[in-house]
């Protein structure tokens, strides 16, 4: 990858569908996702689909699935497919995995052996679909494993967009997107990366308050069209949080085109700008060395 010549890093995108026609959530969660973004009859792209969409636009992209079988019942994609297909366009794409924090020790080894063999270069975790409280005890070895190789965390935060509108939900528990449970994440494992995926609606104020408490704790800003971001989260971005807010699409449910357009229109100071297109995931992803 020619860091050099990309002009942006999406650190939050997603594969959506198996080489064999697999979805990464079941057809009700699914349908729910494209009535909350208005993202009606999208089509779903393979990964090498993809790596063409950001290598013409000059972008890289984190790609990743979400791993909620112990909680819905429905089958992954697989982890090793989209490292490996990410690896045939390493130009352009970089992969994540994601593991069921309920596979607890097995999970470990699993996350270990992804990172060795498959060359992942980070973990995707979405608790409310997960079914699982971010500080829960189980989910405790996986994270050791994935601080011990140096990988960061990503955790999806706020209202989701999956099971909007199916009754109860389609089970999907909001309170476990609080960005306060990762907290006791950053204090349990101090050297783990951790990014809290999108504006953390209703969290805002909380998901702000622990990026700039501890350390290691990113801001991903995905999932939302940047003109209808909370004007505090502008703020941080622009001040406190330079250095650790990441731009994010949620592709292909919302994409880049439509998030950087939004985004030259928000008042980021022209010093930021880069940093977080670009710079901050640079250097949290390792990409410069």
């Amino acid at each position: 990858m020619n860091v050099a010549d990309l002009v942006a890093i999406d650190v939050h995108t997603h594969a959506e569908i198996s080489k064999d026609g697999h979805g990464s959530l079941s057809p009700e969660l699914f349908g729910a996702s494209e009535d909350y973004f208005k993202a009606h009859g999208h089509r779903q792209p393979t990964i090498p689909e993809m790596a063409a969409y950001y290598r013409e636009r000059k972008m890289a992209a984190v790609v990743f699935t979400v791993d909620a079988e112990h909680a819905t019942g429905h089958p992954r994609i697989s982890n090793e497919e989209v490292a490996d297909s990410c690896a045939e366009h390493a130009d352009v794409l970089i992969p994540f995995a994601s593991v069921d924090p309920w596979k607890g020790r097995a999970g470990a080894r699993e996350a270990r052996r992804l990172v060795e063999e498959h060359g992942v270069r980070g973990f995707k975790f979405h608790p409310s679909i997960q079914g699982i409280a971010p500080n829960d005890p189980v989910a405790y070895p996986l994270y050791e494993a994935i601080e011990e190789l140096g990988v960061p965390a990503l955790f999806h935060t706020g209202q989701t967009g999956i099971g909007a509108g199916v009754p109860g939900g389609g089970g999907i528990r909001l309170k476990y997107g609080n960005p306060m449970l990762v907290d006791d994440v950053a204090v349990d494992f101090p050297e783990l990366r951790i990014i809290l995926a999108h504006p953390s609606f209703p969290w805002q104020d909380e998901a702000l308050a622990v990026a700039t408490h501890k350390p290691y704790v990113y801001i991903d800003l995905s999932g939302w069209s940047p003109k209808y971001f909370p004007p505090q989260l502008v703020r941080y971005a622009n001040t406190l949080l330079k250095d650790k807010v990441l731009f994010g699409s949620d592709y292909p449910v919302i994409t880049p085109d439509r998030w950087l357009a939004d985004f030259d229109k928000l008042e980021i100071k022209p010093e930021v700008r880069p940093k977080i297109l670009k710079d901050n995931a640079v250097r949290l992803l390792g990409l410069g060395t």
